[in-house]
């Protein structure tokens, strides 16, 4: 590649929010290409079964090594893999940061670092001097420093690796908003920068929207797409609510005490305090995770501005960004076909793309939804896209089964995980898989609690069971059933098996979730309810 073509690559920001054009395509400077774009390996025993639009190829089979070879109208680049593998791996950390901020670094620990109190009050002093928030010296302060410097030592290097790829593209959301660069840490401290991350309560991505709110400032949620996840969009979310709290309380410490616990919470405790304004003189009155929040925070900032002075080592990045560019996807495609297309992992697609949830860009009418690549393989998109297209469809329609349809954001349910409940049964039960279940709501195991709540977009019609127990209840399998029972009693020779048979709607799990079954063993003369209601 000709070295201004490579300066103003590399000059490119993280997930530039850039559309590739026509223009821009053409302005590559090109070796000399084959006019036919599609080509497979040539071997006499090999053919590529086509067909043509306007008397252009089209792929429909791979070649002999199995890679579709498409060839691109710019010079490949190598993308670094060895990046993608460290923000995978700095994608678990995400619990352990949220355990600091809500337990703190605990006092039954001695923590020994070499850092005297006069020392960190120096630099804390000349922190503030940068900075609109409000950075002096006090106890709480120095042990999160500490607990960081010690107990969280690789997490903190961990972070430091990974925001080489995150923090260019919060620098310049935030400067776009006029908002402290600093506030480029909170997402360390909010996510662990795991654009997947998911809280116990339902916030989600790299900034932790809430549904409600990411709703509030634009950020849409259906059984496809989460923008939440979205870097960029989320991004621009967290700087509009950051700007609107800083408009309430005309305080960045104040704001960002908000943005954990809500306005409300920090209004309660300003009144609770006596009136008080100062961060730290309503922190008392603070939630527990929201009086870490900003100690956490400040502890994150210390340890970036002096990380080397503590022998802190990271990996330092020879492209401290991603060199991406998007796309507009003009038709429903999957990351498996992408893969096979444009020959990049479905890992890295995953990781430019977190804001698809079932690994699918789906094509609705009145959205536009973007796929975002390495700049190596943009090309090859752009320059492909009828012929994929083509491909994509002729795939398509030859599955057995079609792809869910979209589901809006509205659709989504609550369910409340009941005794006996597991996993595949609720998944079963709505028409989903598995590993939906766990991605919507971040479980990292099968295991449940009863009373826990699980999002899940149904797939199938969703009919409660109380409303099954009522249809079953007008229709009668048996001619002894009457037509409005709630309960069947149990008769020599019966089965969980037969006795569903007998209520059409009914089904074994049912049986087993309504009357509390932990065995299939029915004793003759047991009532069974036959609906989610009392007997």
């Amino acid at each position: 590649m000709n070295q201004k073509l490579n300066t103003a690559i590399c000059a490119a920001l993280l997930f530039s929010a850039s559309m590739v054009t026509a223009q821009e395509i053409d302005s590559i400077q090109l070796a000399d290409v084959d006019s036919t774009l599609l080509q497979v390996d040539e071997a006499p025993e090999i053919t590529l079964a086509s067909t043509s639009i306007d008397g252009r190829p089209i792929v429909l089979e791979a070649s002999k090594n199995g890679e579709f070879q498409l060839l691109d109208l710019e010079e490949a680049q190598r993308y670094d893999s060895l990046w993608l593998k460290e923000l995978h791996s700095s994608a678990q950390l995400f619990s352990d940061m949220l355990l600091e901020i809500e337990n703190g670094p605990g006092t039954d620990s001695i923590i020994v670092v070499d850092l005297p109190t006069d020392t960190l009050k120096a630099r804390l002093a000349l922190m503030n001097e940068k900075t609109p928030f409000n950075i002096s010296y006090n106890p709480s302060l120095e042990s999160v420093i500490k607990s960081f410097l010690t107990r969280k030592r690789d997490l903190m290097q961990r972070m430091m690796t990974a925001s080489q790829f995150y923090f260019p593209l919060f620098e310049q959301e935030l400067d776009n908003h006029d908002i402290p660069l600093e506030i480029k840490y909170l997402a360390i401290i909010e996510s662990a920068l795991n654009p997947r991350a998911r809280s116990r309560v339902g916030a989600k991505g790299l900034w932790q929207f809430m549904y409600a709110t990411g709703k509030m400032y634009g950020l849409d949620v259906s059984s496809y797409v989460d923008e939440r996840h979205d870097p960029i969009l989320a991004t621009k979310a967290a700087s509009k609510y950051l700007s609107k709290l800083y408009e309430i309380f005309n305080d960045w410490d104040l704001a960002l005490a908000a943005y954990n616990s809500g306005p409300g919470n920090v209004n309660k405790a300003i009144r609770r305090s006596g009136g008080y304004e100062n961060y730290w003189n309503i922190r008392p009155f603070l939630p527990r995770e929201t009086a870490g929040y900003l100690p956490a925070f400040l502890a994150t900032m210390y340890i970036f501005e002096y990380g080397e002075e503590h022998g802190l080592q990271y990996k330092k990045a020879d492209r401290p960004y991603f060199e991406t560019d998007t796309v507009h996807v003009k038709n429903l495609i999957t990351f498996d076909q992408i893969s096979k297309l444009v020959d990049i992992s479905t890992e890295e697609l995953e990781m430019l793309n977190p804001a698809y949830k079932l690994n699918v860009i789906p094509k609705v009418k009145g959205k536009d939804y973007a796929l975002r690549l390495p700049k190596s393989k943009i090309g090859k998109f752009v320059a492909n896209e009828e012929q994929i297209y083509a491909y994509v469809k002729k795939e398509l329609d030859s599955l057995e089964k079609p792809l869910p349809q979209m589901i809006a954001s509205e659709s989504q349910i609550r369910y409340k995980v009941k005794s006996g409940d597991y996993l595949g049964k609720i998944a079963e039960r709505y028409g989903v898989g598995v590993s939906q279940i766990k991605s919507w709501n971040g479980l990292r195991s099968n295991n449940l609690r009863i009373g826990q709540r699980l999002t899940i977009f149904p797939r199938k019609p969703y009919i409660p069971e109380s409303t099954a127990a009522k249809s079953s209840a007008t229709k009668s399998a048996s001619g002894t059933v009457a037509g409005n029972s709630k309960t069947h009693t149990v008769q020599p020779g019966d089965s969980l098996w037969t006795i569903s048979k007998k209520y059409p709607g009914v089904s074994i799990e049912n049986l087993r979730e309504w009357n509390g079954l932990s065995s299939n063993n029915l004793k003759p003369g047991t009532k069974l309810k036959l609906c989610d209601c009392s007997s």
